[in-house]
């Protein structure tokens, strides 16, 4: 019995390997990511300069088991990806010493991604272009060190970063794919960053949310949103309080606007909703999808530092993710530089990029159910159309972004001055802000304006009218 027994383990331990690994391709797969930030304070804006919290109590080995675990258990074999902010790669704490060879274990054990964050997602904000350089030179260096081996990560997570810092990565460290952008945040947390496309492309030299359009600026690092939202929840700028609720630009699968904010019950309802809207109709539209989340380790027990209503989100989590592999038992989970890579590997660049995405409201808060959004991405512009729920009602223009336009990024702050707004608004944007963000119907844009749309989407618009 022994021998058929062992034979039985070998097979399901080959079974269940080919499993975890990641596909070959970027078309016809639903890709899911998930990264996690190692910190010590909140926002550590510079290398030695922080905003917020101590957050030390909170990162230990315990905090990062209890993470690590829940997604195993929801996900077997999946690979998360682990950025260490420039103080968790050099505390000396035990703690510290002890934490980063957990997650050290987890790349051995797992095959997780172990990288570096610059600046808590705004390093831009608060520091030169050249510094921001040197912290991703050293910071990646250290995370060599400690994994050993001659390992190097394919991915930074960066939040937002600017262009040249993109290139810097691409052309002197030869890392080809960042979380750089914040698919439309504004007025949230320390920094804006909205105007960019959703899903990912190849950044232009002007300004990271803006397509490169050719060769003359093209910069061979593909560019990701660090959090899948709700596309209606985004047109909010920040948040803001309708009939006694909070309605908040981020509620999508991040867990601090669902599972913390609304509990698990209806917060699990908002993160299911969002991700259908890019698995189901997306992936039909598309040829592949995807879904990514950052969940800082700080919220697995963040209710010691920042209450949450006593919640910790640990059960939403896996809820949601078994949830995902219930309902779509194909989907895999990578890590962000596996599945930048698949997407590099489809796209040599963005000539071909055409992204449409329809989302009507799940009802919860800014979801409102009437309502149906249809966005169109590409490298000349982004387009989205608001109406109701049933699209058989007339549809407004509330975001028309042109890329086709030159762009550029604010100058370096200087310094100890904060640079706060890094987004790229021209035509219309989707957040309302400026006078001439008012929704038009689509015949009001302008003849050129009409042109261009009509050149990717005849559907949308009249063919133009032709003299005799």
């Amino acid at each position: 019995m022994l021998r058929p027994l062992l034979f039985l383990i070998a097979a399901l331990s080959v079974i269940a390997a080919a499993a975890a690994a990641p596909p070959s391709q970027l078309m016809g797969h639903r890709f899911l990511t998930l990264n996690t930030v190692v910190r010590v304070q909140q926002i550590e804006v510079t290398r030695d300069t922080s905003h917020g919290e101590d957050e030390s109590s909170v990162h230990s080995p315990t905090e990062a088991r209890t993470f690590r675990e829940a997604i195993e258990k929801a996900w077997p074999g999946a690979r998360i990806t682990w950025a260490f902010s420039w103080l968790a790669l050099h505390d000396p704490r035990e703690n510290y010493q002890s934490l980063r060879d957990l997650v050290v274990s987890y790349h051995k054990t797992f095959g997780d991604e172990i990288t570096f964050i610059p600046g808590a997602y705004f390093a831009n904000m608060y520091n030169t272009r050249d510094q921001v350089n040197r912290d991703l030179r050293e910071g990646l260096q250290r995370v060599s060190e400690i994994v050993g081996g001659g390992y190097r990560p394919k991915s930074v997570v960066a939040g937002f970063l600017s262009s040249e810092n993109l290139r810097y990565l691409a052309e002197v460290e030869n890392i080809h794919v960042c979380q750089g952008n914040i698919w439309s945040q504004y007025a949230v947390d320390n920094g804006d960053g909205e105007g960019s496309i959703a899903y990912p492309y190849y950044p232009s030299r002007e300004h990271f949310c803006k397509p490169a359009r050719g060769t003359a600026d093209f910069i061979d690092c593909v560019n990701l949103d660090g959090w899948t939202v709700d596309f209606l929840c985004a047109r909010i700028p920040g948040a803001r309080i309708v009939e006694g609720e909070r309605w908040r630009s981020r509620q999508g699968v991040g867990p601090i606007e669902t599972l913390l904010d609304m509990g698990t019950e209806r917060g699990l309802q908002s993160m299911l909703a969002t991700t259908a809207t890019h698995f189901d109709d997306g992936f039909k539209r598309n040829g592949f999808a995807w879904v990514t989340c950052g969940w800082e380790m700080s919220l697995v027990e963040a209710r010691k530092i920042y209450g949450y209503g006593g919640r910790n989100g640990m059960d939403g989590l896996q809820l949601w993710l078994s949830g995902i592999r219930e309902r779509w038992p194909d989907a895999v989970l990578v890590t962000q530089g596996e599945f930048g890579e698949l997407w590099r590997a489809h796209f040599k660049n963005n000539d071909a990029l055409d992204y449409r995405f329809v989302h009507t409201g799940s009802g919860i808060r800014a979801s409102r159910e009437d309502l149906r959004i249809r966005w169109f991405m590409n490298r000349d512009f982004r387009l989205a159309l608001l109406g109701d729920d049933q699209g058989k009602g007339p549809e407004q223009v509330i975001d028309f972004t042109r890329y086709d336009l030159p762009a550029r990024e604010p100058a370096d702050p200087e310094p100890g001055k904060h640079s706060r707004n890094w987004s790229l608004m021209n035509r219309i944007n989707q957040k309302g802000t400026r006078p001439q963000d008012q929704p038009v119907a689509l015949t009001a844009l302008t003849a050129e304006e009409q042109a261009l749309i009509r050149r990717h989407y005849p559907e949308l618009l009249p063919p133009a009218a032709t003299g005799r």
